[in-house]
């Protein structure tokens, strides 16, 4: 069997492959990469993060959330929203993205081979497609297969009532549920539960922790679990779900370890993720991976066999998107001695949430468990001219620095455009910046980019006693 040769082979088109692929190839690298499903992109343009943050973006539109602030909380756009709906916006920007990577590949002389791909040995895979299997080989290889969600043996997964939150996308429901269970308070549990709820469904999310989203600022989700209340979900923290079964009228019921019982119209599971790494015959080229599937890197994502990389979700937190790309990136450079920069303590987190979050540096509790002397300072949202404009009268923007060298600290956003606004703070302390450098520069008005100097001003009056 003839086999083709190749400086850089990937391993999965997602974004951490795409990105892998890109760098590789602009550098100058005979390059391949492999996927195993029909549509480029991987679960982040399938039934991920494109998808899910198109659904979020339809469901405030057709819902007229946005809008409520000025019209009342009984204002939508359209009435008796259907899942069609909310499905015609989604297809359509992933018809595009897939395009674009196609494009990508392409313009880039990127060979892009369909099929599952395994290791033979170190440095040669065997892909098999539905028409045909080959041998590849190549100097440098980069694993970025991503994940898929993780099922729990004893849940009855139907795809209908009870799904996981890759399933969602095959749903077909002919009408919106009344209530629905989500189990699990992870960044996706989360996201899911917001959009459902903003929909008027009754939900009920059930989380082991007794604190959703723990690694956040502690007032920003605070304040998103006040807002999640008010539109009408249940919290059921602490809380460990043992069985969950169909009832006799196809209904989701979830038991808990309390004896409490969740009655809803459906159910979805979103207790974690797997990597995508069982098919890869890890063993054959000097690989394992753990028991959740995520693969061990050093710093440069390098596994133990220094020739081959892995990059994205498969290595575990953080898990996104942007961060994926990054790592991609930076693999590649690696392999082929680049010398690249970057700023991991900096990469700033987007959390897609009704409103949404983001953030870049430290929390507050993170400040106080090292013992930095730092000061706080706050713009709200319904105190800025642009934030009237656009009906958030629930936003804020939090700035944290230290008391004495006034260094900017960290950033935190809840409300429109969080994941927006995050990076003016992120280049400021990418570059090693004061707060100062809000106050003493000027900001369109009205914008919600205002509030950095709102909030800088804010802090500063802290210092001095005002």
């Amino acid at each position: 069997m003839a086999r083709s040769n190749y400086d850089m082979l990937v391993i999965g088109s997602g974004p951490a492959g795409h990105h892998a692929a890109i760098q590789s190839a602009k550098l100058g690298k005979k390059v391949a990469i492999v996927e195993r499903r029909a549509v480029v992109g991987g679960t982040v343009i399938r039934a991920g993060t494109l998808p899910s943050k198109t659904l979020r973006e339809a469901i405030i539109y057709l819902s007229g959330f946005r809008q409520r602030g000025l019209y009342g909380v009984s204002y939508r756009v359209k009435d008796n929203i259907t899942l069609d709906d909310l499905r015609f916006r989604v297809n359509h920007v992933v018809s595009h993205e897939v395009d674009v990577y196609r494009s990508h590949f392409q313009r880039n002389d990127v060979k892009l081979i369909a099929g599952t791909a395994s290791f033979i040995d170190p440095h040669v895979l065997r892909v098999v497609s539905d028409d045909d299997t080959e041998e590849i080989s190549a100097d440098n290889i980069i694993i970025a297969t991503g994940t898929h969600p993780a099922h729990a043996p004893d849940v009855p997964f139907d795809g209908k009532t009870i799904v996981d939150t890759d399933q969602l996308w095959e749903l077909q429901w002919e009408k919106l549920p009344k209530t629905l269970t989500v189990v699990g308070g992870g960044v996706i549990g989360m996201e899911y539960a917001c959009a459902m709820a903003t929909l008027g469904i009754k939900v009920t999310l059930i989380e082991c922790r007794t604190q959703v989203l723990d690694f956040a600022d502690e007032e920003v989700i605070d304040a998103l679990c006040y807002h999640m209340r008010s539109m009408g979900t249940t919290f059921r923290l602490g809380e460990e779900v043992t069985t969950i079964s169909l009832t006799d009228d196809g209904r989701a019921s979830a038991r808990l370890k309390s004896n409490k019982t969740v009655v809803s119209d459906g159910l979805i599971y979103a207790v974690g993720r797997q990597g995508n790494t069982d098919r890869l015959s890890l063993d054959a080229a000097g690989l394992s991976a753990d028991k959740r599937g995520r693969i061990s890197v050093d710093e440069r994502y390098q596994t133990c066999v220094p020739h081959i990389f892995a990059v994205g979700d498969v290595i575990g937190f953080p898990s996104l998107a942007s961060t994926s790309m990054e790592q991609g990136r930076l693999a590649a450079c690696c392999a082929f001695g680049v010398d690249a920069v970057s700023l991991p303590e900096l990469f700033p987190y987007g959390i897609y949430t009704i409103p949404e979050i983001s953030y870049v540096g430290k929390t507050e509790k993170q400040l106080t468990d090292a013992g930095v002397p730092y000061e706080v300072g706050m713009a709200r949202y319904n105190e800025i001219a642009r934030g009237l404009i656009i009906g958030d009268d629930t936003g804020f923007l939090k700035l944290l620095f230290h008391q004495e060298t006034r260094q900017l600290l960290g950033v935190h956003i809840l409300g429109e455009g969080a994941s927006e606004l995050v990076h003016i703070g992120q280049m400021v302390m990418a570059n090693g910046g004061k707060i100062d450098s809000f106050i003493n520069n000027v900001f369109n008005f009205p914008t919600l980019a205002e509030c950095y100097k709102v909030a800088a001003l804010a802090g500063v009056n802290k210092l001095s006693g005002h």
